[in-house]
């Protein structure tokens, strides 16, 4: 009888050991290990999940990591990289569920938890903006600009007609730094002051101004130079 190959084996304990444990317990690389060989069958995915880490920096890294990038990496086709792809959008969605239709300021982390997902890996700037209504209740939500990796152009006047259009009481402003640090830029507290004023044109209220890096997250509320340093 033919021996069946190590790695076979290898994949049944990983397998087992996650379904045991829930995953708590597994390493990065390992769970990453466990997702690939999902994707590719007859070959030790160790190395491929080792290889990822080490070129992405973390688990993070590489679920933020472009396609291309993956399948450089990987040296494999585009299965690999829809794979780890879809999870990264699966947990984007997951947090988005938690926080739709909540109260935002009774649940506030819900909100932190997707901008997070949603902003904090991108290699370029972006800017989000979060739709409530009457009853802070979340309606949704639209990146309305993206940039390159230090700037992002923002219109005050497209962030006030799409709030319109969802018939929004409110807004929570959310955006990125790629370069890791959260804290807000001259330039950040400018266009934070620009908004507020064209959102005072039609009575729609800012309710906080969120900053994610890769590194934390600054929220204007929370360092209390919210809306007084604007006004």
């Amino acid at each position: 009888m033919e021996e069946k190959p190590d790695y076979l084996g290898h994949r049944e304990r990983l397998r087992d050991r996650f379904r045991k444990s829930k995953g708590e317990g597994l390493l990065g690389y390992e769970m990453l290990e466990l997702l690939l060989t999902y994707a590719i069958p007859r070959r030790d995915v160790k190395p491929y999940a080792k290889n990822l880490i080490k070129k992405f920096g973390s688990l993070a890294g590489v679920l933020d990591a472009d396609l291309r990038e993956l399948e450089e990496v990987l040296q494999v086709g585009p299965i690999s990289s829809t794979l780890i792809h879809l999870v990264k959008k699966l947990n984007e969605a997951y947090f988005a569920e938690k926080m739709m239709n909540r109260d935002a300021l009774s649940s506030p982390q819900a909100v932190l938890e997707f901008a997070r997902v949603k902003m904090a890996g991108l290699s370029h700037e972006a800017f989000m903006v979060i739709f409530l209504n009457t009853k802070n209740r979340v309606l949704g939500y639209n990146v309305v600009q993206e940039g390159t990796v230090d700037r992002a152009v923002i219109y005050p006047r497209r962030i006030v007609e799409e709030a319109i259009g969802r018939h929004a009481a409110s807004v929570i402003l959310v955006h990125n730094h790629p370069s890791g640090q959260s804290e807000p830029s001259p330039e950040d507290r400018e266009l934070t002051r620009t908004i507020v004023e064209a959102a005072r044109t039609i009575d729609l209220r800012v309710l906080d101004h969120i900053i994610v890096g890769r590194e934390g997250h600054f929220s204007f509320v929370e360092n209390h130079i919210f809306p007084a340093a604007i006004r």
